[in-house]
C-alpha cells in the first residue's frame, strides 16, 4: 500500500493489473489509503514458498513418520530415565538399609533427623501436623487433619522401621479406604530414596518407645 504514484510509468484506476508490467491504483480506497495492485517481490515470494514447503514437509513428518519425537514421547522418556534411576537408587539403598541400619545409622544421626525433620515441614505437615498429631490449632480448638497421627502409638501398617520406610516410599496398600477418605500418596514418586529414608528416621525419632529393640 503507497500514497505515492511510480514517475517512470503511467498510473490507471482499476481492479487489477491485466498487462505485464502495467501500474494499476486500485480502485476502493478507504480512509484516504489507496492500493496499488503490484507483484510482490521475488525475495518475498521465495521466502513465502520455502515457508510452505518447510510446514508442508514439517507437517508430514511430525504426523506420518517417527523421526520427529512429539512432546508427549520426549516428556514420557524423561520421566521414564528419572524413574528407573529412581528405582536403582531404591536397590542401592535397600541392599544396606534394614530395621537394624535404620535405628543405629539413621535414627541415631543427628544430621540426618534435620534433614528429615526439613522435609517433613514441606510436605507433610499439611496432612499431619507440625507437631505430628494431626491436628491443627484453631483458636482454642483443635481441628483434625486428614492424616493420621504420629505420635499416638498406633501403626496402621506395621511398627518396625521398615514398615515406616514401606508406607512412605509406597503409599497406602492398595484397596486402602485411608482415613477419612484421605489416602497417603506414594511419596517414593516425588522424593528421592534418601529423602524417604530420613523422612522415616526423623518420625521414627519422635517415637522412640515405639521402635526399641
Amino acid at each position: 500500500m503507497s500514497d505515492s504514484k511510480p514517475e517512470e510509468q503511467e498510473v490507471h484506476r482499476g481492479d487489477f493489473a491485466r498487462n505485464k508490467g502495467e501500474i494499476i491504483l486500485r480502485e476502493h480506497e478507504y480512509d484516504g489509503i489507496q492500493e496499488f495492485d503490484q507483484k510482490l517481490p521475488n525475495w518475498w515470494l521465495f521466502t513465502l514458498y520455502i515457508a510452505i514447503a518447510w510446514t508442508i514437509g514439517h507437517w508430514s513428518l511430525y504426523y506420518y513418520t517417527n523421526s520427529i519425537k512429539t512432546d508427549e514421547q520426549r516428556v514420557t522418556e524423561k520421566l521414564d530415565a528419572i524413574m528407573e534411576k529412581k528405582a536403582e537408587a531404591l536397590a542401592t539403598t535397600l541392599a544396606t538399609l534394614n530395621d537394624e541400619t535404620m535405628m543405629t545409622e539413621w535414627v541415631a544421626d543427628p544430621a540426618i533427623i534435620a534433614s528429615g525433620e526439613a522435609t517433613f515441614a514441606i510436605y507433610c505437615v499439611a496432612c499431619h501436623g507440625a507437631d505430628l498429631t494431626a491436628t491443627l490449632m484453631a483458636g482454642s480448638t483443635k481441628v483434625p487433619l486428614p492424616g493420621l497421627s504420629l505420635v499416638d502409638g498406633e501403626w496402621k501398617y506395621g511398627s518396625k522401621p521398615m514398615d515406616v520406610f514401606k508406607i512412605i516410599n509406597e503409599g497406602s496398600p492398595a484397596g486402602s479406604t485411608g482415613h477419612n477418605g484421605a489416602i497417603m500418596q506414594p511419596w517414593g514418586q516425588t522424593l528421592s530414596t534418601r529423602q524417604i529414608t530420613e523422612l522415616s528416621a526423623f518420625v521414627i525419632s519422635k517415637n522412640p518407645e515405639d521402635f526399641k529393640r
